[in-house]
């Protein structure tokens, strides 16, 4: 692969990981349909390992707080009580929330990957989650903060993470969603999305990344060393600035623009994948 497309890749990658498009069905079409070779599922792996820099970085201090209250310290010593225990709650909203996504990627990622990357079921889910989403987003009562959050909210949205294990769905699509049918606001429903996708992203990264090296090391991933690291730091950068917007977006926007692209991306993909058959 040259390294103008991995580059490009790198940048649909941070676009797409944190709006609510899918970064799957992005990665999955770009080379589809600009007839580019597919990198694969490992070079994919190189770039969420860029996007969860990004988000690491991004809530560092979030979860520095959530981790350090999560285990019973007082951090910061001058935080009144309430909000130590609020946060200490919050930390173990996000292990249980994370618990479906886990299960269901242990159980079902190698079969979701080998028969669901295709136009027509990227296509499909493209369009379902955006009619989903913009019935959840004109619907929602968009009064609860995130400090208001449950064990309900993070078994509803974990679980609706798990969804997302199907391209096209889109883990922040899916998720933030299921925060806004649960009474969110925007921004609270997207913050509680990038908290809770922060566990899975890294664990997918750690537990595929033995097998990058592997690959790269047999000869078997056709990209430099340098490639791959250009493409983490571009995907990494441009990603930490897209969640920076986006949040700062839903302030003041709806999610209507977001529900659009899905639909004509969706009925696109389709179109074309129906007239490449009839070619053949």
């Amino acid at each position: 692969m040259p390294l103008y497309q991995a580059i490009v890749l790198a940048l649909v990658q941070a676009f797409t990981e944190f709006l609510p498009v899918s970064s799957t069905a992005h990665l999955t079409l770009f080379p589809w349909l600009l007839g580019w070779q597919d990198p694969g599922l490992a070079f994919d792996v190189a770039l969420h390992a860029g996007t969860l820099v990004a988000v690491l970085l991004y809530f560092f201090k979030d979860w520095l707080t959530l981790a350090l209250c999560g285990v019973g310290l007082k951090y910061p010593a001058n935080a009144p009580s309430e909000e130590v225990a609020q946060r200490k709650k919050l930390f173990w909203y996000m292990v249980i929330g994370t618990i479906p996504g886990g299960l269901l990627g242990a159980l079902f990622e190698r079969k979701i990957e080998d028969h669901f990357r295709t136009p027509y079921v990227i296509a499909t889910s493209m369009i379902a989650i955006a009619l989903v989403m913009w019935w959840a987003d004109s619907k929602s009562r968009l009064t609860r903060p995130l400090e208001q959050s449950n064990v309900g909210d993070a078994l509803t949205i974990g679980t609706a993470q798990a969804l997302a294990l199907c391209p096209g769905v889109s883990r922040s699509g899916i998720t933030i969603t299921a925060g806004l049918f649960r009474g969110f606001t925007r921004e609270a429903a997207t913050r509680f999305s990038f908290l809770l996708s922060t566990p899975l992203i890294a664990g997918a990264v750690v537990s595929h990344l033995p097998k990058l090296i592997k690959l790269h090391k047999s000869g078997g991933l056709d990209l430099p060393l340098s490639t791959l690291l250009i493409s983490i730091l571009v995907s990494g950068v441009v990603g930490y600035f897209v969640i920076a917007f986006f949040l700062r977006y839903l302030q003041t926007h709806t999610l209507k623009v977001f529900v659009f692209y899905r639909l004509l991306f969706g009925i696109i993909i389709l179109v074309l994948a129906f007239l490449q058959a009839g070619a053949r």
